[in-house]
């Protein structure tokens, strides 16, 4: 069966591959090559449900669409839904993690606790909507460690790591992102959704 992924993100089209080759083989998720609404929702729901609508729409295939970012407590929760374009309009990944790091160069490392939160909308054929949510605590480092992942992950050490091993998702392997990340917890929940296409 396939399935569109509502996002222009490769990083994210290569990530859920990942993710839904472990749990649903048979599934094969496709990008989305159609217009992108504007994510005008002020939750991650509301702009995953944007998102997977259009997509459902345009390509007349089950979509799904994940709405994602970074919650820091410190900061009431911001950057949030603003993850993306926290440092301008240019969805500069690297501009977004530095003015981060640089409102956080102060607060000490008990205080700089994190959630990576993802909420996957689901809409089916039929137009029946689903929405999904899973988050990843954590705190962030005070400096960016590793080559991988993308977005804030050189920065996010998840919690549940021994003490003096710990380490950013930047050091995580693909495999180990993949089985513990926020969107991997939040597309456990989602299979017996899918299950019912």
């Amino acid at each position: 069966m396939r399935i569109v992924l509502a996002t222009h993100n490769p990083h994210k089209v290569a990530e859920f591959q990942q993710i839904v080759a472990s749990t649903r083989p048979d599934l094969e998720v496709i990008g989305y090559d159609g217009p992108e609404p504007v994510e005008d929702g002020v939750t991650f729901a509301e702009n995953a449900l944007l998102k997977a609508r259009a997509a459902a729409v345009h390509t007349g295939l089950p979509a799904l669409a994940d709405d994602s970012g970074i919650c820091v407590d410190v900061l009431g929760g911001s950057p949030g839904v603003f993850s993306a374009y926290w440092a301008g309009q240019r969805k500069d990944a690297a501009a977004n993690l530095a003015l981060l790091l640089d409102q956080l160069r102060d607060i000490a490392d008990p205080h700089r606790t994190a959630q990576f939160r993802s909420t996957i909308a689901l809409v089916a054929a039929d137009g029946a909507e689903h929405v999904v949510e899973g988050v990843w605590p954590g705190r962030l480092a005070s400096a960016p460690a590793g080559e991988g992942g993308f977005g804030y992950d050189p920065i996010f050490v998840p919690d549940g790591q021994e003490a003096g091993e710990e380490r950013t998702v930047g050091q995580f392997t693909d495999a180990e992102k993949q089985a513990q990340s926020h969107r991997a917890r939040a597309f456990r929940a989602l299979v017996p959704l899918l299950a019912e296409l």
